[in-house]
């Protein structure tokens, strides 16, 4: 799965895990993309039984879905979580490394 996918699948799993009752509109509305692709990574999401979904039949509102993180989701969202810190403390360093480069060549 590339980093990109990961992301999105961490930030979602977060999302939910935030706001189970939000719509998939709402969804890529927060995370900036499109609504096919948080129902494609949401699918995934429920056919790894990282989430599962439950539907409100008895409101009003026949398209309300709450959607529950599973205990392995919860722990996909800590691992991806840990994951991404280390990328972005990497990036850090590497970018560190460079801005006093830079100082030296001033």
């Amino acid at each position: 799965m590339s980093e990109l996918a990961e992301l999105h699948n961490y930030k979602l799993l977060k999302l939910l895990d935030d706001n189970p009752h939000l719509s998939q509109r709402e969804a890529a509305d927060v995370l900036g993309i499109s609504l096919g692709k948080v129902n494609y990574c949401l699918r995934a999401l429920i056919d790894k039984g990282w989430v599962k979904i439950q539907n409100f039949k008895n409101n009003k509102n026949k398209l309300a879905y709450s959607y529950l993180l599973t205990p392995h989701g919860i722990e996909e969202k800590a691992r991806l979580l840990l994951e991404f810190y280390e990328i972005k403390k990497k990036e850090y360093e590497e970018l560190k490394i460079e801005v006093e480069l830079l100082k030296i060549e001033e």
